[in-house]
């Protein structure tokens, strides 16, 4: 036991020594052994925090961010969905006729698909609406008279232009953490030739966040690959620059050993002293342009080249992670540059890929949009369903392939003398979205005639 006691004290010892000991080397070398593990982001020149403004930019000016929040909106609203009073089949009410002109009137689900679009470069985006209930913004909404001319107006906007100015602090509330107040500004975000500049505090009443989870602390679609991005802008940067330093690169003077400067000034027109000055300026125009000259007199100009590396083993690694933070096959987001397009499984899997989004995102925000109206009065009570196409279904192309296979299969089991159909046609029109024939439909033409009563020739 003692044994025990001592062996705990020297171990004790020895690390009071070993952190005194570091202390002073921390002292001696600061920031040296505190820092043994790199900073990644502080190395490679990555932001730590990734702001609204900072992916603004990069949607604006990177090619490949446009195209990934381009891409994905397009395809989650490839086609607009239709409002209906009820899910099962029937033929479009009256009702139903006047949402779907009303929608179309105010481009309900373009305005729409633009939120969801602007919800891809920020943590959320809004949807504001505008109402006839001769209230201001800033004002709860109670109710809304006139049924569907009661909305006036979808107004999207970034997350840069719609901020929280007042959250709900009271515990006993209903809404307790949630916005009490949104602060708009259309004018926080981008350069607007046609000077819009509507700023108002407006209801959360009048609000639908629109993001993954329908609250303003969502996550940026461009954000996990938002270092991807910046690595790409470098090796596309630095190629370019590269290349053109190059062709154009600064010439670097030799004077040689017997120059005579006071020649060298008088060739050039200028005193001693301000030689260096008129090298430079002449410097500076033949890097102008390539047509330019230099006036050198007991110098040689030489230049200094640089081997450029090839970018595409650099590129390729930070094209392969932005296109997998964004779960986009990479074809499908570089198009078909290399004249190869992308697999059917590319297809197939980005196809799904949208549907979640679609699912999880895209359809609960216009389900709340649908409630909103609801309660306001502008839409009567009704179970509402949602009817869209559905991403993943063949195209006509496939099905008629399917079809024609089926048929095939059909043909070959007649063959075999085994006598039976495999699919039967009903089967096969399905395959192609046909209904079934009616029996007045299947019956051939020939059929019908010998259906006719005879003709006994009397007249």
């Amino acid at each position: 036991m003692t044994d025990q006691k001592e062996r705990s004290a020297i171990v004790n010892a020895l690390a009071l020594l070993a952190n005194a000991a570091g202390r002073r080397m921390s002292s001696m070398f600061p920031g040296y052994f505190e820092e043994a593990k790199h900073n990644h982001y502080r190395d490679f020149g990555w932001p730590t925090n990734v702001t609204f403004d900072q992916l603004y930019a990069m949607y604006c000016r990177n090619g490949l961010a446009r195209a990934a929040v381009k891409k994905t909106t397009r395809k989650v609203w490839q086609d607009h969905p239709f409002l209906q009073e009820r899910e099962e089949a029937h033929d479009e009410t009256s009702l139903e006729g006047d949402i779907r002109q009303r929608f179309a009137d105010l481009r309900v689900w373009q305005r729409l698909a633009e939120a969801d679009r602007r919800s891809m470069v920020g943590a959320y985006a809004g949807v504001i609406l505008r109402l006839a209930d001769d209230r201001r913004f800033a004002e709860p909404v109670d109710s809304v008279r006139g049924g569907l001319e009661g909305l006036v107006e979808i107004i999207p906007a970034w997350e840069g232009q719609l901020k929280v100015s007042n959250w709900d602090t009271d515990e006993m509330s209903e809404t307790y953490g949630q916005p009490k107040m949104f602060s708009f500004n259309e004018a926080q975000v981008g350069n607007d030739p046609h000077g819009r500049n509507r700023a108002f505090e407006v209801n959360p009443d009048r609000v639908i966040v629109w993001s993954e989870d329908g609250t303003v602390h969502g996550r940026s679609m461009l954000e996990p690959g938002f270092n991807d991005l910046l690595t790409l802008e470098k090796i596309t940067g630095a190629g370019g620059e590269g290349f053109w330093k190059n062709a154009k690169s600064a010439p670097v003077f030799e004077i040689d050993k017997d120059a005579q400067l006071t020649q060298m000034a008088q060739a050039m027109g200028v005193e001693v002293s301000e030689l260096a000055d008129a090298l430079n300026a002449q410097t500076e125009s033949f890097q102008k342009g390539f047509d330019q000259s230099l006036l050198i007199q007991g110098m040689k100009a030489n230049t200094l080249a640089v081997t450029l590396p090839i970018p595409e083993h650099f590129r390729g690694g930070a094209l392969e992670n932005f296109a997998a933070s964004i779960e986009m096959p990479k074809k499908i987001l570089t198009g078909m540059q290399t004249g190869e397009r992308a697999s059917t499984e590319d297809a197939d899997e980005w196809a799904q890929t949208c549907m979640g989004i679609r699912s999880d995102k895209v359809i609960p925000a216009i389900m709340e949009f649908v409630n909103r109206l609801e309660r306001f009065g502008i839409l009567p009570q009704r179970d509402w369903f949602l009817s869209w196409a559905d991403l993943t279904e063949a195209s006509i192309g496939e099905k008629i392939d399917r079809a024609d296979k089926m048929a095939s299969i059909n043909e070959r089991a007649s063959r075999t003398g085994a006598g039976e159909i495999v699919f039967t046609p009903d089967e096969i029109r399905e395959t192609v979205g046909k209904e079934p024939l009616s029996e007045a439909d299947a019956l051939p033409e020939d059929d019908e005639a010998d259906m006719d009563p005879p003709d006994d020739g009397e007249e």
